[in-house]
């Protein structure tokens, strides 16, 4: 079953993948007119299509009954006219018809005739607004069968079409039942299997954009905790963080080495801790700094030192914060007694997550565990694989030239960072890994094999900027 969200990013993926929406709306559009024409061959058809790709495809529908049927026993309505018609596509296809089509006015059911529902598509909630709400309310007191496209519309919001059939495309949408869709059949449409197992562009959907009204602090507040041994690692995330939209980004890292991380960047803000490497005896401070926060990141460049150890196992065995576990925390946690009390993303790459687990790093192993705990594996490789246990993509973005040091801390800071944004676990991992194999990919057009993460963090923006 496809939540809503999904229907928008598998369609971007699907013409990347080589099958483009207009493909799609001709093979749906196909798909429904052959259920209507097996079990109506010898009715009139009268099809109702808002201003969107589900009217499109019941403009195609029309098409192809209107060639087996006649075009006499066709009509379209336009629920809000042509000219308020939003997709190119589903314009295309309008203009191709040879049929009867008619501005909708209220109260025109004509109750002897089959009626088709291209209203609203996935995705609608709240109040249902007019001109739309007359209409469902017409349909719903139609005596002849009603048919809707893909889902019903309304699906989910306060009042919806209740069809007799509904002709779903790919597979089950979010909340469809026989209670509300009637008899449901699925139809393939041809979408490649790519462009819903893997990463695409259509993640760029997922991207939360800040509101106009916000305000500094509002839009992803970060905690990174390491350093010690390392000033590069929780440095390369803080930056890939902040060119990720991040809008406050702090490092808590052992006094001994602050003044070095501090001297990388004006942006960064530094939390000193006493010390020369982060212990339990900062255990307190570090949960009180990460309360103020909306995501931490916990790990890189911190060592492995026993004293290390002990904070790592105390600090998410308690804290509530969303987290990702990445580098030198996954070294020092125990992953069968792992005990975390939020959501969280651990990002090993496949040696760590054989430490980490004692199993073989493959998929369905990443799956189980992320199922037994919980949590999100983005579990790294020339193919990264992500899981929450029940939901799961591939990337295979990238270049070989991203096995340089430095870039499994810019991709913990691009995941962290898309989790301080709101971003659910899952979608800040699919969207993390995409987004730095991606900035990876352009940065090798000018780098080459001299690639360095520092190359990918400035490639960052141009790579949000594709997806607006």
């Amino acid at each position: 079953m496809i939540p809503f969200d999904e229907v928008a990013i598998t369609d971007r993926n699907s013409q990347f993948r080589g099958v483009p929406p207009l493909e799609l709306m001709e093979n749906a559009g196909k798909s429904l007119a052959e259920e209507i024409h097996k079990r109506f061959p010898d009715s009139k058809i009268l099809f109702y299509c808002g201003i969107g790709n589900n009217g499109g495809d019941g403009y195609v529908a029309a098409r192809y009954l209107q060639g087996w049927m006649g075009g006499e026993n066709i009509t379209v309505y336009l629920i809000k006219g042509r000219d308020a018609v939003r997709s190119d596509i589903a314009l295309k296809n309008l203009d191709r018809l040879d049929c009867e089509v008619i501005q909708y006015t209220p109260g025109d059911l004509y109750d002897q005739h089959i009626k088709v529902d291209g209203i609203l598509g996935t995705g609608i909630t709240g109040r249902i607004r007019e001109p739309y709400r007359a209409v469902i309310n017409d349909l719903n007191r139609s005596k002849a069968p009603v048919i809707s496209i893909d889902i019903p519309s309304g699906l989910g919001a306060d009042i919806q079409v209740k069809p007799s059939l509904t002709v779903t495309f790919h597979d089950l949408k979010e909340g469809m039942s026989s209670d509300n869709c009637g008899e449901i059949v699925v139809r393939d449409i041809g979408i490649p299997e790519k462009a819903f197992m893997y990463t695409g562009p259509g993640e760029m959907l997922l991207y939360p954009r800040p509101g106009k009204d916000s305000h500094k602090g509002e839009n992803g507040k970060l905690l990174i905790i390491g350093g010690g041994p390392y000033t590069g690692a929780p440095a390369l995330a803080a930056s890939a963080a902040y060119r990720t939209g991040a809008d406050q980004v702090y490092l808590a890292v052992p006094s001994g080495i602050a003044h070095v991380i501090a001297g990388y960047s004006p942006n960064f803000i530094v939390k000193p801790l006493e010390g020369d490497i982060l212990t339990e005896a900062h255990l307190a401070d570090l949960i009180r700094l990460a309360k103020d926060c909306h995501a931490v990141l916990l790990g890189p460049g911190m060592g492995t030192a026993r004293e290390t150890e002990t904070l790592v196992k105390g600090f998410t065995g308690c804290c509530k914060v969303s987290m990702v576990l990445d580098a030198d925390a996954l070294n020092l946690l125990d992953g069968e007694e792992l005990n975390l009390k939020t959501e969280a993303v651990i990002t090993p790459h496949r040696n760590e997550f054989e430490l980490l687990t004692g199993m073989y790093a493959h998929s369905t192993n990443a799956d189980d565990y992320a199922r037994w705990k919980h949590l999100t594996v983005l579990l790294k490789g020339r193919v990264d694989y992500i899981t929450d246990g029940t939901r799961s993509k591939w990337n295979d973005f990238g270049t070989a030239a991203m096995t340089v040091g430095g870039t499994g801390d810019t991709l913990a800071g691009v995941v962290s960072a898309l989790l301080s944004k709101g971003l659910r676990p899952f979608d800040a991992a699919r969207l993390g890994a995409y987004i730095t194999t991606r900035a990876g990919e352009l940065a090798f057009q000018s780098k080459s094999w001299g690639l360095l993460p520092t190359d990918i963090t400035e490639s960052i923006p141009s790579i949000l900027k594709e997806g607006h």
